[in-house]
């Protein structure tokens, strides 16, 4: 297998996670490596995985310093460096390597955005609602996304969609399920909002070099709640390859592994469109902020019951409200009320999800 057969980002993402992709056979069309491939055979390897919280490590015994780079020399930098410094936005250029000759590294890019790799211990009398962990959560988050309505020229679209006939059908599945592997709504909302994805890839991507880079699959990041507050947003890979109860498992899996702080690096770097389903908290809509360099961001408020009007006649029916942040740089809104109406007409044929 030759490295032409993997898209850039593909390589791209096979050379952050230190995977040969001459060792890969594709399983995409025509032989071609997906993301998911390298992801498998970076988990295959024995790829260490990334807690909520990370542990503190003992200090390391002192390195030499680094060869300075030779004069007018470009600096290397990791392509996992590269990703980081774009999403909290660090100019490179100011960033001093600590890897051989010089190379700035993941650790180098966190120490120059005020986010350390590894948080410092609390003293035995620090306050316990403020530990330095959770503050440096926060801080990255607030880095991020401040940097996000800052860079990002962002708009915003909504709808309302009328679910009763996905409940209707979930209900008469759920009938012949065991509890454990009953659908929730959720899982249906996630896999139209895949669907949806495939026919407007205009919104599954990343703006980065001052232009939009396509995603090799829809993989969705959903934003999940951890200790104290904090939120993260593994990827669901390949969604659109995903039939409904594999969504549900898919959903299930990231939830448990995320609040035991089990997930992978590649969970946590790859979504190429994140999905904020706040329902469990009573929220009726979500108006979020885009997680650069992604595009879009889909909110999912809880489904309540409303008085709803189908054919002249009034009734009461369960809905959801949907919103949509786009970045205008790569969309614009008739490009998201396109996606939305894809959701809503999904949802309308259950059976078909």
């Amino acid at each position: 297998v030759v490295t032409s057969q993997a898209t850039p980002p593909v390589r791209h993402h096979a050379e952050a996670l230190g995977v040969d992709l001459a060792t890969l056979t594709g399983t995409g069309r025509h032989g071609q490596i997906t993301r998911g491939d390298v992801t498998r055979a970076a988990a295959a390897a024995g790829q260490p995985t990334v807690a909520a919280t990370p542990p503190r490590e003992a200090a390391p015994a002192p390195a030499p310093a680094p060869a300075p780079a030779p004069t007018g020399a470009r600096a290397r930098i990791s392509p996992l460096a590269r990703r980081l410094a774009a999403e909290l936005g660090v100019d490179l250029a100011r960033v001093h390597g600590a890897g051989p000759g010089g190379e700035i590294r993941e650790a180098d890019v966190r120490a120059a955005a005020g986010s350390p790799a590894t948080p410092e211990p609390s003293p035995p009398s620090a306050a316990p609602s403020a530990l330095p962990a959770e503050r440096n959560e926060r801080a990255t988050i607030a880095a991020l996304m401040s940097r996000s309505k800052r860079e990002i020229p962002h708009y915003y679209v909504a709808t309302t969609i009328d679910l009763l006939t996905t409940t209707s059908w979930l209900q008469k599945v759920n009938r012949d399920l065991p509890v454990t592997h009953r659908i929730v709504p959720a899982a249906a909302l996630l896999r139209a909002v895949a669907l949806g994805l495939r026919h407007v890839p205009e919104l599954n991507g990343f703006w980065l070099d001052d232009g939009f880079v396509p995603g090799d699959g829809v993989h969705l990041g959903v934003a999940i709640s951890v200790r104290n507050g904090a939120l993260v947003a593994p990827a669901i890979h390949d969604a659109t390859d995903l039939g409904l109860p594999e969504m549900m498992a898919g959903l299930r899996d990231l939830v448990r592994r995320a609040r035991k702080g089990r997930l992978t690096r590649a969970e946590l770097m790859d979504p190429t469109v994140t999905v904020t389903d706040l329902g469990d908290q009573g929220v009726e809509e979500v108006i979020g902020v885009i997680t650069p360099p992604q595009v879009a961001l889909i909110g999912i408020g809880r489904i309540v019951e409303r008085p709803w009007a189908v054919g002249g006649l009034l009734g009461v029916r369960p809905v959801v409200r949907m919103t949509l942040s786009g970045d205008h740089r790569a969309t614009d809104g008739q490009v998201g009320a396109r996606l939305l109406a894809l959701v809503d007409e999904l949802l309308q044929k259950p059976e078909e999800l």
